[in-house]
């Protein structure tokens, strides 16, 4: 009777971290199986131009409007939550059980959520390694030194473009002296002039910091293609991989240019010791009494709408979790494994948003170019953090959207009021020229209440029970949005722009809530994180600093799960970063074995 399919590596999940782990083990000769639960196939421009027309033709453009959907593997979108006076309203996949809605949708698709990304790749600041230091949330086992040749590794595969004087003056960053990244930096929006003419060189001040804070607008890194650099790689010069970023304004969900990485990129590069086998749904692993995980159980597919599948077995030496951090956690805990530290799940995390709108006196021509280009650093870092959360102020290009939707509605609105022709053209121009935002990115803390569990009455298409999530946002937190608040407050004064921001309990505000007599509402960021947390002890961590779990010495649970803190920049390049340093010591574990078995078979001959 034939047995199951054996591989070196089996990896569950083909988003960001796990088609990296896929290529680094391919390149160097392992078999690699990657078994991925949503829909999808390796022809990259074939499902490109699927998703840019199903985007054209999307009623409602959220995130996940482009990618094909599939009933046995769904996910979670930003139309499952509504808001009101009784609280927010739960509708989708995601079961809500906490005080306040988890508001991040994810990607099961071929890809992942590395599909629709903002392509901002920012390096964590060193201070966010030690955020434990600072009273709030944990400290990493490793620090940015560690870190930093992987930054590098993760810059050069996903193709970033950013200054690196900028980065190290204004930021404060340490690269190696000679370092330069891929590509030159994207040029400046106009509203980002228009917001560093009247800002920079000023200072802000919150009511948590005992120095005000001197203003200035810096270039944001970006996984998108701008001009390459000569003097990258000791002078080799980098190759763009796609088009160059023509300006469109679709980038979060779908870049039609395909100058923005997606993990497609990396996916076409893999070499043929990869197999990618979609609509393949893990649904538990099975260990040995020594902990070794010997099974890895899938249910294949083929129908979108249904749950009709057959269900399969294959072997691994190595088995890497990759399937996104609410997806990995479910995974073991319906496997009932990595117990010891009773952390599996726990520690939620995302970047708590708030977000100000305003008009500026002038058009500033938003709606264009990617969602941003600049941020203000000067609040994700110094002693105020121990008072209250840091925060990144992220420009916004694309005007309202991100807060109040898109501005056909303001199209809609005017016609019902019988506005046409010129007049309707000249409201529209005065209206939506005048529109910017912005987007304030609040570090959370790790908090072992904040946790995914399992819901065994309530069970998808194939049977599998579905996550719950319990969720909450300390004062910590929201002394952050306090802060940033009046922070946005200044810079709207230094811009003399119009405050249009209101908070209020109504559907399209699932994230409002109240604190000190003010009101606030968050949105998620699509940066869940801590649910298979790195720690340096196997009592108080699911993964050791390499992203092994210490009760499992052949299983990995890669991605932002395992991040101890999320700081404040974006974490997609974090975890490329921690992928690739995981990856190679898979291979060096992988290698080991591969050693043990020879010398023992030399032992018996």
């Amino acid at each position: 009777m034939k047995g199951p399919q054996r591989y070196d590596v089996v990896v569950v999940g083909a988003g960001f971290a796990g088609s990296l782990v896929a290529k680094a083990l391919g390149e160097r000769g392992w078999r690699v199986l990657v078994l991925e639960a949503g829909a999808g196939t390796r022809d990259a421009w074939q499902d490109h131009q699927d998703a840019v027309r199903a985007f054209h033709t999307a009623v409602v453009k959220t995130p996940t409007a482009p990618y094909r959907t599939t009933a046995a593997a769904p996910s979670p979108d930003v139309l499952d939550l509504t808001g009101g006076r009784d609280g927010f309203q739960a509708h989708g996949y995601l079961l809500q059980r906490g005080a306040l809605p988890y508001a991040s949708p994810y990607l099961r698709v071929n890809g992942g959520s590395g599909n629709a990304w903002t392509g901002l790749a920012l390096r964590m600041h060193p201070e966010d390694f030690r955020a434990g230091e600072f009273g709030h949330g944990r400290n990493w086992p490793i620090g940015y030194a560690d870190l930093e040749p992987y930054y590098r590794l993760a810059e050069g595969e996903i193709g970033v473009a950013a200054d690196v004087e900028e980065q190290r003056r204004a930021v404060g960053l340490p690269f190696p002296e000679d370092y330069v990244f891929p590509m030159h930096g994207l040029p400046r929006s106009y509203l980002d002039a228009v917001l560093a003419e009247a800002v920079d060189g000023n200072h802000a001040r919150d009511p948590y910091q005992g120095q005000p804070t001197e203003l200035s607008v810096v270039g944001t890194p970006q996984a998108r293609n701008g001009p390459p650099n000569p003097a990258y790689d000791h002078g080799r010069g980098y190759r763009p991989d796609g088009h160059r970023c023509a300006g469109y304004a679709s980038c979060v969900p779908i870049c039609p240019e395909q100058a923005k990485y997606t993990p497609m990129k990396t996916q076409a590069r893999w070499p043929a010791t990869v197999t990618l086998r979609t609509r393949a749904v893990v649904n538990r692993l099975r260990a040995t009494s020594t902990g070794r995980i010997s099974e890895i159980c899938y249910q294949l597919y083929r129908d979108d709408t249904g749950g009709e599948h057959t269900s399969h077995t294959v072997e691994a030496d190595m088995v890497v979790l990759a399937a996104h951090a609410i997806e990995n956690a479910k995974l073991l805990l319906v496997s009932g494994l990595a117990t010891r530290s009773d952390q599996v799940g726990r520690n939620l995390m995302d970047h708590p948003a708030l977000l100000t709108w305003g008009l500026t006196r002038e058009p500033i021509g938003p709606y264009r170019g990617p969602g941003s280009t600049s941020g203000i650093e000067g609040f994700r870092f110094g002693p105020a953090r121990r008072r209250r959360a840091p925060f990144r102020v992220e420009i916004g290009n694309w005007g309202w959207n991100w807060a109040l939707g898109p501005p056909d509605r303001d199209v809609a609105d005017l016609l019902r009021q019988n506005v046409f022709g010129k007049r309707l053209r000249q409201v529209l121009a005065d209206r939506i020229g005048r529109r910017f935002m912005l987007q304030f990115e609040i570090e959370q803390e790790a908090d072992p209440a904040n946790r995914v569990t399992l819901a065994p009455d309530h069970r998808d298409r194939l049977g599998n029970p579905r996550p719950a999530l319990h969720y909450r946002l300390s004062d910590h937190v929201k002394r952050g949005m306090v802060a940033a608040k009046q922070v946005s407050d200044q810079l709207f004064a230094l811009l003399d722009a119009e405050d249009h921001t209101e908070y209020r309990p109504v559907a399209s505000m699932p994230g409002y809530l109240e604190f000190e007599g003010q009101s606030f509402c968050y949105w998620g960021a699509g940066h869940g994180g801590g649910t298979h947390i790195m720690g340096g002890s196997p009592h108080d961590s699911v993964v050791n600093q390499w992203q092994q779990c210490w009760d499992h010495p052949n299983l990995y649970a890669v991605g932002c799960g395992s991040m101890p803190s999320l700081g404040t920049s974006n974490p997609s390049l974090t975890m490329a970063a921690l992928a690739l340093r995981s990856a190679e010591h898979l291979d060096r574990e992988l290698l080991a074995t591969r050693t043990c078995v020879t010398v023992a078979k030399e032992a018996l001959r």
